[in-house]
């Protein structure tokens, strides 16, 4: 009978962690890419100063290392995560976001990479 009961507490013991590590696991961050006119530099900028702007509280801005990440502290809590690279005439920005520890679908970004993109006077 404590046989019985060892294996059981075993086994409970050894399910309960496995669901507990399928909780924790999470997507990958998709990323979605703008092209702009402007320089690295100039697009980083005004991509922090937009967060701002939007109630971003920037955690982490890097110039040379063209990187930032921001928070939205409105539930269930947003997080922005940005690169940006210099190309032959102009940037690219990689932006991905969670909400709370889940990715957010790329095509969601789309509206904040045009926001970006105004910001810089670069729409038609």
């Amino acid at each position: 009978m404590k046989m019985l009961r060892r294996a059981s507490f075993s086994t409970c013991s050894l399910l309960m962690l496995l669901m507990l590590a399928g909780c924790a696991a999470t997507q990958p961050l998709e990323q979605r890419e703008l092209r702009y006119n402007a320089s690295a530099e100039q697009t980083l900028r005004a991509a922090v100063e937009l967060m701002m702007e939007q109630g971003y509280v920037v955690r982490h801005a890097d110039l040379a290392l063209g990187r930032a990440e921001a928070s939205l502290a409105r539930w269930p809590g947003y997080r922005l995560q940005l690169k940006v690279t210099e190309e032959l005439s102009g940037s690219r920005v990689s932006v991905s976001a969670l909400r709370g520890n889940q990715p957010l679908p790329p095509y969601v970004l789309d509206p904040w990479l045009v926001a970006l993109q105004n910001k810089l006077g670069e729409l038609p």
